[in-house]
């Protein structure tokens, strides 16, 4: 065992059951789904077409000698979602269940000013955003009732401070952040906590599929590093520590929080 794996602190390995990471093999998702195996928890991966990726994630979390498995999702199929949860609450350990829901899914939003989306193209995009994480995220509350578990979704800092441009995203994740208040004050009394994190930006998730897409080219990121007070990019790991954080025990007073990971730049 390596001096990190020594000192990594184990927030859920007493819990029984699994973490759910909806958008696991993504360049977030996979990162929260290694950090929550390697502090405890037996982990269940969604992912839409990557299979390939899916199982190379399954692995790393079986190398820390926790549980894991991968699962397709298409998240805007409300039926198909809800029998994926009971798939994977069967499975957990000691017994089933679910102590934790990550959403890190969701699609690829172009970069363009809002005066330049048509309607219907924003009629798509809000349906895989909001219906993507209410469809999974409804059916999880018995499970989660019973463990007196937590969701976190991973949404966006720009919900906070908007960056042009970037309208689209926002506007569903923001709606995606009104569920999660509805969720925290209504779900509170079951001892279920619900927070969101909002990466700014980084070098994982969407900023490589943008910089891929060309929709961000290198003076955008230089003009978005000279809004940043820390003057560079985060990385897969600092949304992983705080997403953990914000599941563990040691945030169980926390709930209705947005916690935005983005170097200072929503001040």
């Amino acid at each position: 065992m390596s001096q990190t794996e020594a000192i990594e602190p184990q927030d859920f390995a007493h819990l029984p059951g699994v973490a759910l990471v909806t958008g696991g093999s993504g360049g977030l998702g996979s990162a929260v789904a290694l950090l929550l195996a390697r502090r405890g928890a037996d982990v269940a991966i969604t992912y839409h077409n990557n299979a390939d990726r899916a199982a190379e994630v399954v692995a790393a979390i079986e190398a820390t000698g926790r549980r894991g498995s991968a699962h397709r999702l298409d998240a805007t199929d409300a039926d198909g979602a809800a029998a994926l949860v009971e798939t994977v609450a069967a499975e957990g350990a000691a017994g089933g269940g679910l102590h934790t829901l990550v959403h890190a899914a969701g699609p690829l939003i172009p970069q363009r000013h809002l005066s330049r989306i048509s309607p219907d193209q924003l009629t798509p995009q809000m349906t895989e955003e909001i219906a993507g994480f209410f469809n999974v995220a409804q059916p999880t509350l018995p499970h989660l009732r019973r463990s007196r578990g937590s969701i976190v979704a991973v949404t966006t800092a720009a919900t906070r401070r908007f960056p042009v441009r970037d309208g689209l995203s926002a506007a569903g994740k923001g709606a995606v952040e009104q569920l999660c208040w509805g969720l925290a004050a209504e779900e509170g009394r079951f001892g279920i906590r619900v927070n969101c994190v909002g990466p700014g930006m980084t070098t994982a998730g969407m900023a490589e599929q943008l910089t891929a897409s060309g929709d961000l080219a290198e003076a955008d990121f230089a003009a978005a590093t000279a809004n940043i007070p820390l003057r560079r990019f985060g990385d897969a790991a600092d949304i992983a520590e705080a997403v953990c954080f914000l599941a563990s025990s040691r945030a169980g007073y926390i709930s209705g929080q947005h916690l935005a990971v983005d170097g200072g730049y929503g001040v």
